[in-house]
């Protein structure tokens, strides 16, 4: 079955759904976060065959998450370290917690709980407007045609109706 890219559509949202949109690829970034570095701790944790494993941190590795670094020579065994924009992904796993954790924890509660250490309190992520650092809400916001829209599907944007000029 061939798969659809987004790569090429003008959304954001579609390309990093093109980039990261499989099962397994979060989750190895989820492990980069807790620490994992080596092929064996991320083999380990999720229990993924080598094989599906090797295609997601080469895609990780040509997308600029991870970084693949040696750490043994003989024989060549390297690590994965998390570049900067692997780190600035950090925020949407935060997100995707906050939101399992309300609607799809255990009785128990969270199985997993982020410790701020800046503060030393417990935290979840809520995702504010960089303005006015008040809770984003769908019922508070609209979407606008930004300055990256490609001019050729700018028009039929706006005549959908669902998107408004930036000024």
């Amino acid at each position: 079955m061939k798969r659809t890219s987004f790569a090429d559509w003008p959304c954001t949202v579609a390309r990093t759904v093109d980039l990261l949109g499989d099962w397994w690829t979060p989750l190895i970034l989820r492990e980069a976060f807790y620490g994992a570095k080596r092929f064996d701790d991320f083999e380990s944790t999720l229990g993924l065959s080598r094989n599906i494993l090797t295609q997601r941190l080469n895609r990780l590795v040509e997308a600029g998450l991870l970084t693949k670094v040696p750490y043994q020579e003989r024989p060549v065994r390297h690590e994965y370290r998390l570049t900067d924009q692997g780190r600035d992904f950090f925020p949407v796993i935060a997100a995707m917690m906050a939101w399992g954790d309300r609607y799809l924890a255990p009785e128990s509660g969270e199985p997993v709980v982020l410790h701020h250490t800046a503060c030393d309190h417990n935290t979840h992520a809520e995702v504010v407007c960089s303005h006015c650092r008040e809770p984003l809400r769908h019922e508070d916001i609209s979407a606008r045609l930004g300055p990256g829209f490609p001019a050729r599907l700018r028009n039929t944007a706006l005549a959908t109706g669902r998107f408004g000029e930036d000024s």
